[in-house]
């Protein structure tokens, strides 16, 4: 498959196997094939993916906030495999579901320290 990052990948939202919405494409990570030719291996999407791409000030700003929001500091970005890239249209649409997935540290940090504490939110999320 042959692909223009910047106009066919970058940005991009990323939407699961049930059309959920999973987050959208920051950045992507290449790997190199037996003939040392690059490739697509990932698509790295959250908040650390962004900081790395805007970089700078802005950049330096979005960590230090992931950061925070996290157990674990540092934040890196979300890995999906491109294998796991059913089709590239309006969106990148993925073979699997998005609680397949693991979940970025920044959603799971609120979900467990905001969300959860609302009267009911067990009952919405899902």
């Amino acid at each position: 498959m042959r692909l223009q990052l910047g106009r066919q990948l970058l940005d991009r939202q990323i939407v699961d196997s049930d059309g959920l919405l999973v987050g959208k494409v920051d950045d992507v990570e290449f790997g190199i094939d037996a003939d040392g030719l690059p490739y697509v291996a990932f698509l790295l999407t959250g908040q650390a993916a962004l900081a790395q791409r805007i970089d700078g000030r802005i950049g330096r700003l979005l960590v230090a906030v992931a950061n925070r929001l996290t157990d674990e500091p540092p934040v890196r970005p979300q890995r999906i495999p491109f294998t796991q890239v059913a089709r590239i249209d309006s969106a990148v649409r993925l073979r699997t579901r998005g609680d397949e997935l693991p979940r970025p540290p920044v959603e799971a940090w609120l979900r467990r320290h905001l969300i959860d504490r609302i009267p009911g939110a067990h009952r919405a999320s899902g």
